[in-house]
């Protein structure tokens, strides 16, 4: 086979093009660090690289994002949690000495200036926000859980389920007598006595009296009713609203129910109690306008319908309760809940306990006045002929006095039972957020190791490793110099040198 000067040249150069190009190839392999730089030199590399990159992307989204943020979020409210179990503590211990100590009327100043306070901010506790997102509210986020201040341009309708469980005893002192009304003429023999009947307390004072249409006295005839254990419905006693100041609001009819909206109870008569104490639920619908500053929001805890009066347009809502569970992707198709609701923590009897309590507090201090009233009066010359009088009626204020002291002690007694079921509420939302926030860091330690693992396998797939790289191209930029070295001396002769 005849080999030609033009056959020997297109050999050199394609071995020079082709060491040329592997050195090309290895020089940005050691520039780049990386083993393709476009997808068609390795498509298999190409198609791996952009899998791993992209759950990697994802991996570091569950990581660096949405697990702080949502530890961020369950670390505020178990920080409101701890306060408000610290709370509760104080308010136990406040009850514990009020129901188990003689009180001096400065202990009781003491008690009660605690209690308010407790009061207060046990429920500014349940507007714990995080970045301008309330943690109690549930999908609400943008909504108190209390109002932050008065408000009288929202008209709730409420409806609050009870059972005849939730049905309580209390005691009442009548017979009671007034120093301010004092005539000697009056026979001050009859001692004041005490009244036991049954209620249901609604979650809220104050209700109205009125309907919207005018009327005086809301009739909740027909806006209460009961179902028994198999789902029957139970015929609720006739049901008479009443002031607080009437004397009989606390002494209904024989088988009736009063309802005095001034203090939100229902009061049940002997036979009214026996008809639903063992009714499986109890449903109440009842009107609030009037809100004080940190009252509880009623959409947080009950269904409700709402009509804002104010301006700029009326407007009217619909809240149904319902669980609202507020959930943060944490990994692949993995879903974790964040949130504690107000309703599964914070309940409205522990402020309804604190305003009992210090009602009772009241009512023991003025009895006390009456009887320094008529401590005065026995002092006064004036009331020399009528002593036998005035320590008649002493000695029935008296009587009451030791009845409202022990109504008082009672009502601290209540105090500290609510109070303990407050704590195991509370103490249960905590255990169930602490359960919620191990998972959540199990999750963050399994990404870390995968952030790791995806990170050296997509650095496995990509990159090159640089010793051998930098070994190989040496090798190329040797085989290149060579072939061009080689190449000088093949084609040396020219046609000059034959002619």
């Amino acid at each position: 086979m005849r080999i030609t000067n033009q056959m020997m040249t297109n050999n050199m150069m394609n071995s020079i093009n082709k060491n040329k190009n592997n050195l090309s190839a290895l020089d940005a392999q050691y520039a780049s660090g990386k083993k393709i730089q476009r997808p068609s030199e390795d498509p298999i590399v190409a198609v791996r690289a952009l899998k791993l990159r992209t759950n990697l992307a994802e991996l570091n989204q569950y990581y660096e994002k949405n697990i702080p943020d949502a530890k961020s979020w369950m670390d505020v409210t178990e920080g409101a949690l701890t306060n408000i179990n610290s709370i509760l503590t104080n308010i136990n211990t406040a009850c514990v000495q009020g129901s188990s100590d003689p009180l001096s009327a400065d202990d009781r100043e003491s008690i009660i200036k605690n209690l308010e306070q407790y009061k207060e901010q046990i429920y500014q506790e349940g507007n714990a926000n995080y970045a301008g997102r309330y943690v109690f509210t549930g999908y609400k986020t943008d909504t108190s859980l209390i109002f932050d201040k008065p408000s009288t341009d929202l008209e709730y309708t409420i409806t609050e389920n009870f059972s005849g469980k939730n049905i309580e005893s209390i005691s009442k002192v009548s017979g009671t007598y007034s120093v301010d009304d004092y005539d000697p003429s009056t026979d001050y023999s009859a001692s004041p006595t005490m009244n036991t009947s049954y209620r249901i307390r609604l979650s809220y004072d104050n209700l109205d009296m009125k309907m919207p249409d005018g009327v005086t006295d809301v009739d909740l005839n027909g806006k209460v009713t009961a179902l028994d254990k198999t789902g029957a419905a139970i015929t609720v006693p006739h049901i008479t609203t009443k002031s607080a100041s009437d004397p009989t609001a606390y002494q209904p009819v024989a088988g009736e129910i009063n309802y005095i909206p001034e203090t939100g109870e229902l009061i049940l008569s002997d036979g009214a109690n026996n008809t639903l104490k063992n009714a499986a639920s109890i449903s109440v619908d009842y009107r609030k306008t009037n809100f004080k500053e940190g009252d509880l929001r009623p959409e947080h805890y009950f269904d409700s319908d709402v009509h804002l009066t104010g301006s700029p347009v009326a407007e009217d809502k619909h809240y149904t309760k319902q669980d609202q569970d507020i959930q943060y992707e944490i990994n692949f198709n993995q879903k974790l809940t964040v949130n504690t609701q107000g309703s599964d923590a914070l309940q409205h009897n522990i402020g309804r306990d604190i305003d009992e309590i210090l009602k009772a507090v009241q009512d023991v201090k003025a009895a006390e006045q009456k009887i320094a009233d008529v401590d005065k009066m026995l002092a006064d010359p004036n009331y020399a002929n009528q002593t036998d009088k005035l320590n008649q009626l002493k000695q029935q204020l008296k009587t009451e006095l030791t009845l409202k002291n022990d109504i008082m002690q009672k009502k601290f007694g209540s105090g500290i039972t609510h109070s303990n079921e407050s704590q195991n509420t509370v103490n249960v939302a905590i255990a169930d957020l602490g359960s919620r926030y191990v998972r959540l860091e199990l999750t963050e330690n399994r990404l870390s190791d995968q952030q790791v693992e995806f990170t050296d396998l997509m650095s496995t797939n990509e990159d090159v490793d640089m010793v051998e790289t930098y070994i190989k191209y040496n090798s190329a930029e040797v085989i290149y110099n060579a072939s061009l070295s080689a190449a000088s001396k093949v084609v040396q002769n020219t046609l000059l040198d034959f002619l």
